[in-house]
């Protein structure tokens, strides 16, 4: 007697993950730059507390560990970082068949912190450059009369988007300087340059800029804002500091966009919690960050001294 083996073909075929999440409601993962901890943290906290059957859970990462999650691993919904994909990241999604969504979230700006000690606290756009560069290693070629010598530059970490951003803005190559070292995190790098004199840290704004937070007012006692120039070769030069005036001017010159990148291809969680940061209320937190709202207008008023 023969025996007939039947194999079901259902087993073969490989289903499609069923999702129960909605716009409110569910359980994701997203990664985010870790130099937007404090405004993601401040707009996590005010959604999960509207909505109390959604559950965003949350890695911080450099911003190039940051693309490889999004990209590798399927689990996570949607990303926030500081820059757009490139064409080498949209051809892999491309080619999955995926189609990243992109919502402008803010405009950040790049800080640049010395120790309370230092007294060289404005810098020329073209001093700044040329510290990066390597060619100014020492506080004396600012300012002879400094207490002070070798600069150490130290970012929050190697991979991190604001050591990408300065070496895009001023065109470096590697290798970097020998003077430039990371640390794991923004705060890390503030508590760096608070022990260090001779340092100048480099940190997103909105760790310093929400002066209704404590541990906010615990950085700026510990740091202070260098104020540069712009790129403006004019003799008379104006300095700047990192204020939501100077980065809707676009005085302030190290300003970048804010995106938050979704690759969820359905109106899931991910999607309204990106729908409600760049609505009014994450605006605000937005604002209430130190960093420029997005979609939300805003009005410069000059007040005459």
């Amino acid at each position: 007697m023969a025996l007939t083996l039947i194999l079901g073909a259902c087993t073969s075929e490989k289903k499609k993950p069923e999702y129960t999440d909605t716009p409110i409601s569910g359980d994701i993962l997203i990664v985010v730059d870790e130099s937007y901890k404090p405004l993601m943290q401040v707009q996590l906290d005010t959604f999960m507390k509207i909505y109390k059957y959604a559950n965003i859970r949350v890695k911080y990462l450099p911003e190039a560990e940051a693309f490889n999650e999004l990209m590798m691993n399927d689990s996570v919904r949607l990303a926030v970082v500081a820059r757009s994909l490139n064409k080498e990241e949209a051809a892999f999604f491309e080619g999955r068949k995926i189609i990243p969504r992109m919502n402008k979230l803010a405009i950040d700006a790049v800080a640049l912190v010395t120790n309370p000690d230092n007294p060289d606290t404005l810098l020329t756009y073209s001093q700044a450059e040329n510290i990066f560069s390597g060619k100014i290693r020492s506080w004396k070629q600012l300012n002879p009369n400094s207490a002070l010598d070798s600069i150490a530059i130290v970012f929050d970490n190697n991979g991190s988007s604001n050591s990408r951003y300065l070496q895009e803005t001023f065109h470096l190559q590697k290798p970097l300087p020998s003077n430039w070292s990371a640390t794991n995190s923004n705060a890390d790098v503030i508590d760096y340059v608070n022990k260090t004199p001779r340092a100048l840290g480099v940190v997103s704004v909105n760790w310093i800029s929400d002066r209704d937070d404590a541990t906010v007012n615990s950085f700026l006692t510990k740091v202070k804002v260098v104020e540069i120039s712009s790129p403006d070769t004019s003799l008379d030069k104006e300095y700047y500091k990192p204020y939501q005036a100077y980065i809707a001017l676009k005085q302030y010159p190290f300003i970048r966009d804010v995106q938050i990148i979704i690759r969820e291809g359905r109106n899931g969680l991910g999607t309204g919690f990106a729908s409600f940061a760049v609505g009014d209320q994450g605006q605000r937190l937005v604002r209430l960050m130190g960093m420029l709202p997005a979609t939300m207008p805003i009005r410069i008023l000059k007040v005459n001294s």
